[in-house]
């Protein structure tokens, strides 16, 4: 595991991550549209603290959340709808879980980016039932007029500094031959309206922004910098802002 992802074993980055933007509702709508077989059994890889398995679990038959990080688990376990009964929570890495299929579904946010992906695919598709998807969801506010003076910000603090913005992690799994796409979608807007503190703390959620790799001093000009650039669009301290989420679905493949 590089230093970069294991910085979400951390527990002041598994607090910062309640305070990103929940996935649209559409986003379940589509994911419990994909599933075509019984048993409805969902696997949630890299679940951390539970953003999709917790709104999935009221309408699936079970999901299965496995992240290698105890933080997030018991993080997602005290958020809500983290203790419904559908739910069960696993500390491991997710190429040598312990997998309770067959699951119709597999389900991954962006942490698809750290896993192994061989060795994960290897894994999970002997579990899987025939008509099983794995499903990719990204998400996150859009058409920020103040983006362009955060950007630089991010660009002087961050630990990550090979970062390229056209990277996609779905392109790069399908060229390893490991999924066969089937189709992608963009849901609709939705309007969010979060705290000024709150939108600056979500920052220190990512890997290359945590608090704990950051001075004290250099989170302080960070968290001053992003909160000087968005004040001007803010209302009485809270910001309106437009999410959206891209699913990209298909077969899951065994390495060649």
């Amino acid at each position: 595991m590089t230093e970069l992802a294991a910085t979400f074993r951390q527990e002041k980055v598994a607090q910062a991550y309640q305070h990103r933007p929940p996935y649209p509702d559409e986003v379940f709508t589509r994911l419990e549209a994909l599933i075509a077989d019984e048993p409805r059994r969902v696997l949630d890889i890299g679940a951390g603290e539970g953003a999709i398995a917790r709104p999935l679990a009221p309408t699936v038959d079970h999901v299965d959340a496995i992240d290698i990080s105890r933080a997030m688990i018991e993080a997602g376990k005290q958020r809500a709808g983290g203790d419904h009964p559908n739910i069960s929570w696993q500390v491991n890495p997710i190429e040598t879980a312990d997998l309770n299929g067959p699951y119709a579904l597999v389900t991954a946010g962006a942490s698809i980016h750290w896993m192994p992906w061989e060795e994960t695919f290897a894994h999970i598709v002997p579990h899987l039932t025939p008509k099983a998807q794995l499903v990719v969801i990204e998400h996150g506010p859009v058409d920020m007029p103040w983006w362009d003076a955060i950007v630089g910000a991010i660009q002087r603090h961050s630990r990550k500094k090979d970062h390229d913005p056209n990277y996609s992690v779905v392109e790069a799994i399908r060229e390893r031959g490991l999924l066969d796409l089937a189709g992608t979608a963009r849901t609709a807007p939705v309007s969010y309206r979060q705290r000024v503190a709150d939108y600056v703390e979500q920052f220190h959620s990512t890997s290359s922004l945590a608090r704990d790799l950051m001075t004290p001093e250099e989170a302080a000009d960070f968290d001053a910098t992003v909160e000087e650039a968005v004040r001007p669009y803010a209302k009485d301290g809270v910001l309106e802002l437009k999410i959206e989420a891209e699913l990209s679905w298909g077969r899951p493949m065994l390495p060649a």
